[in-house]
């Protein structure tokens, strides 16, 4: 393996200390930058915790990606259980359904993201799964595909129950799931109001605390049992950039609507979005070993962008990366290397480096000139150039 080493006031005349602590009152956060992929805080979030009402996200998975492959659309219609209605007589968040009611599956996914309904969880398990025990079956398994190594699932509304677990890190990813893979169906997350047939003047309101600040925020879910404490995943996008977060064990809803804006305030206000390196920028020369060129540049196919912390100090540090020298022949664009770029307080970020040219094999002459070159350095102990 050979590397080369670039400083980085050469290479790209930008620097950078860590991005100031910051200390969470969430006994567990995860704080993810979507747009570079970057984990931006981990506090006990990779730990197996009761969700509450935010292990619904996966519930709205599961309904979303039913309407994907064509099993339901969005006016097929579901009955409504006994069972289903009992959540709501047992108190906790509802959509008020009612037995005979034949709410659409559009009704269903208002009433699970915006009224928190349990009702609503339990009438998409049945509708889906037959029962609500077989749809936690499910939800474990598809999770279990998914990634989501700290989840499973006892039932599909978050309702307390010991076999109901998920992890902050968990969350954030079924999150950025649903944003990513379902634009067309996630505004409903920045939706305010869903009134299910006028019957709950009093619990219309999404409780998202941050839709309402006029920052950028349109998701995800608040959850709150006494197990659990007070949580939320949520998620703002300001330019170009956005961020999802999952929190857990806060006191009370009030301290919850602070600590979720506090920390996509310092999300956003710690770190900046910079270009460090454009699109086909040669950042070094490969030596070549037999082609028709002794080297070839290196080139990353795009603008490397970079969450960089706001305040300035030290460099940030570049490193090539590749197994050399490389062989001829050598096509352009194919992946020859690596460019590591370091940022204080930040994971390493990696950047496939491409051939900026063809290097053909060398001729006969070349290769017989390698070759000497090659026996010299070997037998005589001269140096190869």
């Amino acid at each position: 393996m050979i590397s080369r080493f670039f400083s980085a006031v050469a290479l790209f005349v930008i620097a950078c200390l860590p991005a100031q602590a910051f200390e969470t009152r969430a006994k567990a956060a995860w704080v993810y930058d979507v747009t570079t992929h970057t984990v931006l805080m981990d506090k006990n979030g990779e730990a197996s915790l009761p969700p509450a009402s935010m292990s619904k996200l996966m519930t709205v998975n599961m309904l979303f990606e039913a309407l994907k492959d064509g099993r339901v659309a969005m006016d097929t219609t579901f009955g409504v259980s006994a069972h289903a209605v009992s959540f709501t007589e047992a108190g906790g968040s509802t959509m008020y359904l009612q037995q005979g009611d034949r709410p659409t599956v559009q009704d269903l996914i208002h009433g699970m993201i915006i009224n928190s309904g349990n009702d609503a969880c339990v009438v998409v398990a049945e509708g889906l799964a037959g029962t609500e025990a077989a749809f936690a079956e499910q939800m474990t398994e598809r999770a279990r595909a998914l990634g989501l190594t700290a989840s499973t699932f006892a039932n599909a509304s978050g309702w307390p129950d010991p076999g109901q677990r998920m992890s902050m890190k968990d969350l954030g990813l079924i999150s950025v799931r649903l944003i990513e893979e379902f634009p067309d169906l996630y505004p409903v997350f920045g939706q305010t109001e869903f009134n299910y047939k006028n019957r709950a003047p009093a619990n219309a309101h999404n409780r998202n605390p941050l839709l309402a600040l006029n920052i950028g925020a349109d998701g995800l879910k608040t959850g709150h049992t006494q197990e659990a404490g007070f949580g939320m995943v949520g998620s703002v996008k300001q330019g170009e950039r956005r961020i999802v977060f999952a929190i857990s064990g806060m006191a009370s809803d009030t301290e919850r609507a602070e600590e979720a804006e506090r920390i996509a305030t310092w999300a956003f206000r710690q770190f900046a979005l910079k270009t460090v390196v454009k699109a086909e920028a040669e950042v070094a020369q490969a030596p070549v070993f037999m082609g028709e060129a002794d080297t070839v540049g290196l080139v990353p196919a795009q603008d490397v962008k970079l969450l960089i912390p706001a305040l300035a100090q030290d460099g940030l540090q570049a490193q090539v990366v590749y197994n050399g020298p490389l062989k001829a022949p050598i096509a352009k664009g194919s992946e020859v290397a690596q460019l590591v770029i370091t940022v204080p307080g930040l994971p390493e970020h990696r950047v496939s480096l491409l051939a900026a040219a063809d290097v053909p094999k060398g001729g006969f002459v070349k290769r017989l000139s390698t070759a000497a070159q090659k026996l010299q350095a070997e037998y005589l102990g001269a140096p190869a150039s």
